[in-house]
């Protein structure tokens, strides 16, 4: 249970934008939703764009801190995180709640609208990309931002192609992608 009626609108806003889209759920929706008062809801957000950039940061915060989690739980070494990252994601489009990325969604939402939600998409996946950056360089990869660029791209690719087509295979067909760049890049040449 939310701490706060704070806590409890940004819960409720993120899984009704999850659900349905940022444009698609007016504040009334999320009002009705949540059983909060309008006068509450502006008492701590001044506009929606304010709440929704406090929805993705609360997005960017669980979904960051759960997947390496779930990576770190998934594998002992460096080098096989970086194959399980695609196995949390497997796991991940296989929930009833997936729904795509948000930050992605949020990204084409938003496109030219406003600078601070799509800086905060941007900061999401530069924090992303720097956890991958941290294992390709802890698997000991010789150029650490190149893999990590390549993984990224894969794990990126396989959202949108598991929100688009459908759920489990793109994470496996990007993990098997990712064999091979994981390969070239820490294995030396025969």
């Amino acid at each position: 249970m939310p701490s706060t009626k704070r806590d409890h609108l940004i819960d409720t806003a993120l899984e009704l934008f999850n659900r349905h889209g940022f444009h698609a759920t007016g504040i009334d929706k999320i009002l009705a939703e949540s059983g909060v008062a309008k006068m509450t809801l502006y008492n701590h957000f001044r506009s929606k764009d304010e709440l929704i950039l406090a929805v993705l940061r609360r997005r960017d915060e669980t979904f960051r801190n759960d997947f390496m989690r779930a990576v770190e739980r998934g594998a002992e070494t460096p080098r096989a995180r970086l194959l399980v990252m695609f196995d949390v994601l497997e796991e991940w489009f296989r929930d009833d709640s997936f729904n795509g990325c948000l930050f992605i969604n949020a990204s084409a939402e938003f496109c030219r609208d406003t600078e601070t939600i799509q800086g905060g998409c941007v900061e999401h996946k530069k924090l992303m990309l720097d956890y991958v950056r941290k294992l390709t360089a802890a698997a000991g990869a010789g150029d650490p931002d190149d893999l990590a660029r390549g993984l990224n791209l894969l794990m990126e690719g396989a959202m949108v192609t598991a929100q688009v087509l459908g759920r489990a295979a793109p994470a496996r067909d990007a993990r098997r992608a990712a064999e091979v760049l994981i390969r070239d890049a820490l294995e030396p040449a025969h």
